[in-house]
């Protein structure tokens, strides 16, 4: 006797109420099998929950031996449930004991069934039990009963996810959904973050699995589904999408899934079997999940990412949900994890909650990774896959020295982390205790040690760190933060805080350095090929010279009776900085009309970051005050090498000799000018690359408040005289030099210079 097929709502609803009752986990599991069983007109109905040691225990049965309930249990792949969790498919049999995975437990008393129907429990395409009903005809079950079953799988899945079924679990054992994964990423900010995962793009947990009514139901995920297309419309009819490109054939590629008609039909069918709209998008995102996790096809698998975040698109279409922080409440001890973002999303966060950084993209000078440093947070990215591996709430450690990642970690793993934290803490005392002490090497070399910053909260750590000023003052971060063009007042009150916070202490601010990645949310940009190389920095100002003009102007009233230090970035032509000199000398004029007083001093600069200036050094010191080397962007025009491209970036090595050659003709140019170079890229941060720049002649680096320390220690025992003789011949052989990352390595460990 086959099931009647108006059953399956009948029967969701009948779940529902046992799922509403106030009994205890084993007691519903129990009623639950019973009511499946009886639907689907089966003999057996029974529960298998995967362990996170990847073992399935029998929960619940109705018609095999009830003794064997947490007791009869099998490793995924081993016998015919064991296939079904493997495969995450389901598996009907009208003979299972003809099956060749077939296996027999006596125990079980599973001899006088021959149907078997099983079905996996997934969540988010992952394995968290099977499902299984039996009869001991030899049925073959139809495409509507697998159907059905794999709707009351939903609600199993949303029930293991709650958590309910670890309190009948055995003692010292974990489920599936809560066992520890150990993930290896990118380091991008030394430091260690112990805290709770916060999804950037928060996942609805559906709460409401049955539907009351499937009609309203197919109403709303049409209404939803419409809803995204036009969203996707919209984006690509926006003027910044309308040249081809990489972002243009990521949205197109969103659209065509989004018109996609059997995507839609998947979900509409599992409404129609009772479910509500969310838990359909859930279930058949999960279904797809699982089957592209298992192909081998690279081209299906890429196509995840892009599956994945249309279903995440819709079902926030569905609740009215929002990304990033706007109205959450964050713990105390926040991650973040996300696919990737933007510098601004960041700050939108309240930072004294934040303590990590998790991200699937990301890489070591983007532009988020040195905002993430400049807070003191532990990143870690280029961690594949780690956004189906967690949900809100779990337990994470970010290691940002080594980038390692751990999920729901072990208590063994916990207590680890808590000692390195607190070794640490006692290293950055010992940091702290050198804040006071002069910047000068063994052999009596001063070193000037600065900081990057962009934020007001920035400010304190100039004490804290006992830097003698700020290197590089990000002043387009205000704008990316800003929801409307920030007036000249506004501007002004920030400079003067910043001037009034740094004490007296020398601070260089950068002109606008806005375009390519970094878009201002109220200003209209255009899509381009290669944006880093674009219309962006110092060749958007002057084209906007309005723009460009009113931050002088900010600047030198903020400066009044103090000394105003200002660059201008992305310089590659000296008629570049001869243009941006004219407009300040045009503010200067026009405050001197106004009579209002101005700086005491004013200095401008260059930043050397586009290879073609290096050939107008001599021109460019002429007309500059000082230099500064912005070695971020400076790297990946020199390499042709994306700074965001997270599978670039260990191809190449800023510890080469064509770099540093570079990099020596920069500082020698400014010495023979007598003009000042700094070098403020992430460079400057790393105790090693920090030495090699002393070596070939930067008495001035820029770094991150947490980067002063250690480079400090480091240089305080290093013979700078006995380094350029060591390291100056290498430079000048004409020959590459093979590891000379290990070699400058050797040299430090051979001398005692710590790193």
């Amino acid at each position: 006797m086959r099931p009647s097929l108006g059953g399956p709502r009948l029967l969701l609803r009948r779940l529902r109420e046992v799922m509403a009752e106030p009994i205890s986990a084993q007691q519903r599991l129990d009623k639950l099998v019973v009511l499946i069983a009886a639907n689907m007109v089966a003999e057996v109905c029974s529960v298998y929950v995967l362990r996170a040691d990847g073992v399935l225990e029998l929960y619940a049965t109705e018609g095999l031996n009830r003794s064997q309930v947490h007791n009869t249990q099998m490793r995924v792949g081993q016998g015919l449930v064991g296939t079904v969790a493997k495969d995450a498919t389901p598996l009907a049999l009208a003979d299972a004991q003809g099956h060749p995975n077939f296996l027999f437990f006596a125990e079980l008393g599973e001899e006088l069934f021959n149907a078997f129907l099983g079905v996996p429990i997934l969540r988010s395409g992952d394995t968290l039990g099977v499902l299984v009903v039996q009869n001991r005809s030899h049925r073959l079950y139809s495409e509507d009963e697998i159907e059905a079953l794999q709707t009351v799988a939903v609600v199993l899945a949303e029930m293991i996810a709650s958590g309910d079924l670890q309190a009948i679990a055995r003692p010292g054992t974990l489920l599936a959904l809560d066992r520890p994964h150990q993930l290896k990423g990118l380091a991008l900010s030394d430091a260690i973050g112990l805290g709770h995962v916060v999804l950037h793009e928060p996942r609805y947990v559906v709460a409401n699995v049955v539907a009351e009514d499937a009609r309203v139901e197919e109403r709303r995920l049409d209404q939803a589904i419409e809803a995204l297309k036009v969203s996707i419309d919209d984006l690509i009819a926006r003027a910044e999408m309308a040249r081809a490109g990489e972002h243009r054939e990521i949205l197109e590629a969103y659209r065509m899934f989004a018109n996609d008609r059997g995507w839609a039909t998947r979900m509409r069918e599992a409404v129609a079997t009772g479910l509500t709209a969310e838990a359909a998008v859930q279930r058949v995102q999960s279904d797809t999940r699982a089957r592209l996790l298992r192909v081998a096809d690279p081209y299906l698998r890429e196509k995840l990412h892009d599956m994945d975040d249309l279903s995440n698109r819709l079902m926030r279409q569905l609740i009215g949900l929002e990304s990033g922080p706007a109205g959450r409440l964050l713990p105390k001890d926040a991650i973040i994890v996300a696919r990737n973002m933007g510098p601004a999303e960041l700050l939108d966060y309240e930072r004294e909650r934040i303590r990590g950084l998790v991200l699937e993209e990301g890489s070591q000078t983007a532009h988020v990774t040195i905002v993430a440093k400049a807070l003191g947070i532990a990143t870690v990215g280029h961690v594949e896959n780690v956004l189906t591996l967690v949900t809100d709430g779990d337990a994470i450690i970010v290691d940002g020295s080594s980038g390692m990642v751990h999920i729901r970690p072990p208590p063994d793993v916990e207590v680890a982390y808590a000692e390195k934290v607190r070794l640490r803490a006692k290293r950055q005392e010992v940091y702290r205790e050198l804040r006071g002490t002069p910047s000068v090497t063994r052999d009596g070399t001063d070193i000037a040690l600065l900081l990057n910053a962009g934020l007001i909260v920035d400010l304190p750590h100039l004490a804290d760190t006992g830097a003698r000023g700020i290197g590089l003052f990000r002043t387009e971060l205000q704008f990316m933060v800003a929801s409307t063009f920030p007036r000249i007042s506004e501007q002004t009150r920030l400079y003067t805080s910043v001037l009034d916070e740094a004490a007296g202490a020398p601070v260089t601010f950068r002109s606008l350095d806005i375009g390519g990645d970094k878009v201002l949310p109220y200003m209209a940009s255009e899509e381009e090929e290669n944006p880093a190389m674009g219309w962006r920095a110092i060749r958007l100002t002057l084209d906007k010279p309005g723009l460009l003009r009113s931050q002088i102007r900010a600047l030198l009233m903020a400066a009044k009776g103090r000394e105003l230090r200002l660059m201008f970035p992305m310089i590659s032509d000296v008629t570049e900085f001869d243009r941006a000199k004219e407009l300040v000398d045009r503010e200067v004029a026009y405050l001197s009309r106004m009579k209002q007083n101005g700086p005491t001093s004013i200095k401008l600069g260059a930043m050397v970051e586009v290879p073609s200036i290096l050939w107008q050094l001599d021109a460019l010191t002429r007309r500059v005050d000082f230099l500064s080397v912005g070695s971020n962007d400076l790297l990946q025009f020199f390499f042709a090498s994306d700074r965001g491209n997270a599978k670039l970036s260990g191809r190449f090595d800023a510890l080469s000799v064509p770099v540093l050659s570079a990099l020596r003709s920069i500082a020698m140019a400014g010495h023979r000018a007598s003009v000042p170079v700094t070098l403020c890229g992430e460079l400057a941060g790393r105790p090693l690359e920090a030495m090699a720049l002393l070596g070939i002649g930067f008495r001035s680096i820029s770094m991150a408040p947490s980067s002063i320390g250690p480079v400090k220690a480091m240089l305080l025992e290093l013979d700078l005289k006995d380094l350029e003789a060591e390291l100056h011949p290498l430079l000048s052989a004409g020959e590459p030099v093979p590891d000379l990352r290990r070699r400058l390595m050797a040299y430090a460990e051979s001398r005692g210079v710590p790193l």
